[in-house]
């Protein structure tokens, strides 16, 4: 419910950020009777984009390829007769140049300035003045105006993206358990398990949207977790494919079920997994000193357990990963705790 509202929230701020930029560069460009003035308002909606970071570099590059625009008009719109093949000469170069260069996210207003020039046919300093002019206050208001995001009401919604993945790891864990003990799971594990996968993806980039929208450079903390979960999605996942493969469930499939049970009270943000994979340890080495399987179906059965194990410690070695990860700052500002002395 939540993502939905921030969804409408963040449509109707980007729809009032481009009808009052735009109507504002108007007015401004207007203001200082400026030619073309109408062009300052596409601008501005060509660079509103949805992050911070994003609009201040694309208004930084629009910025320098006018310079690249400006030039590639005057030696081919100015000497090649015929608009129509000018401004197809001069498209083929832009292109070339931006695609190159990387910048095609430049190009729409570059087109936009070489349409002027090309009606013009002025290829005086203070007509290119007046372009540069049009350009420099609809990045300006772009980037004024893409100062305001609902970032608070963003990172609730990643903080409920992160309980909501953590109650359904727990979930997988739980029915797996079940799956070993010869238990009804009731409904599919493998559809919580791709329909978990798809939302992940999709936490993962609204993570990256909520970092690109703060000047702060820790928030990187939400990607790196929703990565880390990611990850232990792709454990669980082939966990599944394993268990699934055990024709004749053997006894130690109840210590390991045991086990999953425990496990799956400790996936939570805060835990550090040292607790859980000393436990782990513990179970391998009781394994080791039972007695050599009989048969070979015993034999079969204990080392796709042994897997299953293998499996589950991977996916506390990759938490264990992102805890190692955390530095002083994001321990103080996510954790609200000092980083322990080794």
């Amino acid at each position: 419910m939540r993502e939905k509202k921030l969804k409408v929230e963040k449509l109707l701020l980007l729809s009032v950020k481009i009808a009052v930029g735009a109507s504002l560069a108007i007015y401004i460009a207007e203001y200082f009777r400026l030619e073309n003035a109408a062009s300052a308002g596409i601008i501005t909606l060509l660079s509103v984009l949805t992050t911070k970071w994003g609009t201040l570099k694309l208004s930084l590059l629009r910025i320098l390829t006018f310079l690249a625009t400006g030039a590639g008009c005057w030696l081919i719109i100015r000497y090649v007769r015929g608009d129509w093949i000018g401004f197809g000469i001069f498209l083929f170069f832009m292109v070339g140049f931006c695609e190159l260069t990387g910048l095609r996210n430049t190009l729409s207003v570059n087109a936009v300035i070489a349409t002027h020039i090309l009606t013009a046919r002025d290829f005086s300093q203070e007509f290119f003045l007046n372009e540069f002019y049009l350009v420099l206050i609809g990045v300006a208001l772009a980037f004024i105006l893409n100062l305001f995001h609902g970032n608070k009401s963003h990172k609730k919604v990643i903080i409920e993206n992160m309980r909501y993945t953590e109650r359904q790891l727990q979930e997988i864990l739980e029915r797996l358990a079940d799956y070993l003990e010869s238990k009804e799971t009731g409904g599919s594990i493998w559809t919580d398990i791709i329909s978990l996968e798809d939302k992940l993806q999709f936490f993962v980039d609204q993570a990256w949207e909520y970092q690109n929208n703060t000047w702060h450079f820790h928030p990187g903390y939400y990607i790196d977790y929703f990565e880390m979960r990611k990850k232990q999605y792709t454990v669980l996942h082939n966990l599944h494919y394993e268990i699934k493969k055990i024709r004749t469930m053997p006894e130690q499939a109840a210590v390991v079920a045991a086990y999953i049970r425990y496990l799956k009270k400790h996936v939570n943000e805060m835990n550090d997994p040292k607790e859980q994979i000393k436990r782990l340890h513990r179970i391998l080495e009781e394994m080791e000193k039972t007695a050599l399987p009989a048969s070979w179906e015993e034999f079969e059965g204990k080392a796709k357990v042994y897997h299953i194990l293998m499996d589950l410690e991977e996916f506390l070695i990759f938490k264990k990963r992102f805890v190692e990860a955390l530095d002083e700052k994001k321990l103080r500002i996510y954790w609200n705790k000092e980083k322990a002395e080794e």
